[in-house]
């Protein structure tokens, strides 16, 4: 199948509603190319980024998706380009706002994530290891083993990071986990190899459902895991002891009135993928369903909620 790679150079402020307008259009998952991102990596050594020339322009960042190259392209391109230039009227800002589309094939696409992801310890025992390369572990390593084909969850953006290492503290044994925008099924596996007794991931996109399955299975984890499609928590039954959301503000805000609903008294909900911008967007939104936040992180522009809900509906 041949594929669009729809790119749009714009700023830190728009990458989130930009994320959701790709989303809306039927892309499985977004590329973000941050250079204020790249230079944190680089100085921090990390190993795939240090040969890079540091960046002097931090404030353009390239956002990229994938679409079918099919009947319905031309008038998805000219709602993208209708939708972002109508951020104006939201005061945000878009900055550059060029637009370019390129066909890519699916091996094409295979091959460039290849190039890219290498086994990562994101935490303080998880592993990251695509299932093409090789890793010797650690005595106390647990390694996640993936391959995110279209769904772009490799695990190493802070997004996804940080809720790896949250999820280190939070998994009990025997724990039941919801995960929503499962994506590549990722923060689903960490958490049934930290413990978790039953966990349900769910997605959106049934493409992300196909992939999360494929990586479950390959790690093994079958058992623990299901998967479904579904529309945030609306196919899901029963309650959780954590709720996993790594997907982008607006939507996070949305997935608030269905908490209460899907998580034990006393749960956590985990929240990320949410731009520093909107920290407070969320923070009001989260007050007002009366849920207290425990702690927030930040890291590279991006930001995390561990929120903590006191009381369910029986």
């Amino acid at each position: 199948m041949k594929w669009a790679e729809i790119s749009i150079k714009t700023t830190h402020e728009a990458t989130e509603f930009i994320a959701e307008i790709f989303h809306d259009l039927g892309a499985a998952g977004v590329v973000i190319e941050d250079p204020e991102l790249v230079n944190t990596y680089r100085n921090e050594g990390r190993l795939d980024y240090t040969d890079i020339p540091e960046a002097i322009d931090t404030e353009v960042v390239t956002v990229k998706a994938y679409l079918p190259v099919n009947d319905e392209l031309d008038e998805k391109m000219r709602c993208f380009e209708r939708k972002v230039d109508a951020l104006a009227g939201h005061d945000v800002d878009k900055g550059l706002g060029d637009i370019s589309c390129s066909e890519v094939h699916d091996e094409d696409w295979a091959d460039n994530w290849k190039k890219y992801f290498h086994p990562e310890k994101v935490g303080d025992i998880i592993v990251i290891k695509p299932i093409w390369e090789e890793y010797t572990a650690g005595p106390n390593d647990v390694v996640v083993e993936l391959d995110p084909e279209a769904t772009f969850g490799t695990g190493t953006h802070p997004t996804t990071a940080m809720c790896v290492r949250e999820l280190e503290g939070l998994v009990k044994g025997g724990m039941e986990i919801f995960d929503v925008g499962t994506g590549s099924g990722i923060l689903s596996i960490v958490s049934a190899k930290l413990g978790a007794g039953k966990v349900t991931a769910v997605d959106y996109d049934r493409i992300a459902v196909e992939v999360s399955t494929k990586n479950i299975v390959q790690n093994h984890v079958e058992d623990i895991i299901t998967t479904g499609q579904s529309d945030l928590l609306q196919q899901v039954n029963g309650k959780a002891d954590i709720i996993i959301a790594n997907i982008i503000a607006d939507i996070v805000i949305r997935l608030l009135d269905e908490v209460k609903l899907h998580l034990k008294p006393g749960g956590t909900l985990l929240a990320s993928g949410i731009i520093s911008e909107r920290i407070a967007d969320v923070t009001e939104a989260v007050l007002a369903h009366g849920f207290t936040i425990d702690k927030v992180i930040e890291e590279g522009g991006w930001a995390a909620m561990v929120i903590h809900c006191d009381g369910g509906e029986q």
